[in-house]
């Protein structure tokens, strides 16, 4: 018997890192897993491995209202609500202040923050009470590494966000938290690590453990944060990063 057992999940960015891990954790915990992106060959690859009878992939972009709408028409068909929203989607693209430019601070604003709010306001009516919904931080909202300025802006909304909506939503028994994975092996640290010119090394060496972090060990936390064995946990923002930022 699973946690989950007949609930019904959303991931968003679930065909590929973190997003898929958690997406095959919710459903191994017995969920019916929504599962979304932009690109639709991956997702159906995610629901290979996830199983087609656990998983429903919707292709769409959260940057895109019409989208989410079209994602929340599938969630609502299916006539069960939704029990856990994992808002996992996002974007990394990295400058300096003297690097930054409009199109920049757009981009990566427009699909953290503004994907992720209407990401969250549209599930709103979906909600069951008792839901669960847990965003996507980073440990980059708070050390302050060069040319992560406007993404790790961004994260720190996600983080402020959280708070605020625990306060907003616990009346209808909802509980809003958030997960801060610090240094994960997933193709988003190879672009990470490509668009610093750099390589994995450096990135193990600012990590107490010692290694890169595996996205099971995030979908782990968000498992965690789904399920009532987190049923006094609110507004709360769990570390994954190796003791990265706590040691």
């Amino acid at each position: 018997m699973g946690q989950l057992d007949g609930k019904t999940a959303l991931v968003t960015g679930g065909g590929s890192g973190i997003g898929l891990a958690t997406a095959v954790r919710l459903a191994d915990e017995g969920a019916h897993v929504f599962v979304t992106g932009r690109r639709k060959a991956q997702l159906d690859a995610a629901v290979e491995t996830i199983g087609a009878a656990r998983a429903t992939p919707v292709a769409a972009d959260i940057s895109d209202l019409a989208d989410l709408d079209r994602l929340y028409d599938a969630v609502r068909a299916r006539g069960r609500g939704l029990d856990v929203l994992f808002a996992n989607a996002g974007t990394a693209a990295f400058a300096t202040l003297e690097q930054t430019t409009e199109e920049h601070v757009d981009q990566i604003f427009g699909v953290n923050v503004r994907g992720t709010v209407f990401t969250v306001q549209k599930a709103l009516p979906l909600l069951n009470d008792g839901a669960s919904v847990i965003l996507n931080s980073s440990v980059r909202a708070d050390d302050g590494q060069e040319a992560f300025g406007t993404y790790a802006a961004t994260k720190a909304a996600i983080r402020s966000y959280t708070r605020t909506w625990a306060n907003e939503l616990m009346g209808r028994n909802i509980r809003v938290n958030a997960v801060s994975p610090g240094v994960i092996d997933t193709p988003g640290l190879d672009g990470v690590v490509a668009s610093v010119d750099g390589d994995k090394a450096q990135f193990v060496a600012g990590t107490p453990l010692g290694r890169i972090g595996r996205p099971e060990e995030v979908a782990a936390a968000v498992a965690f944060l789904a399920s009532e064995q987190s049923s006094f946990v609110l507004g709360a923002n769990l570390y994954v990063d190796g003791g990265e930022n706590q040691v």
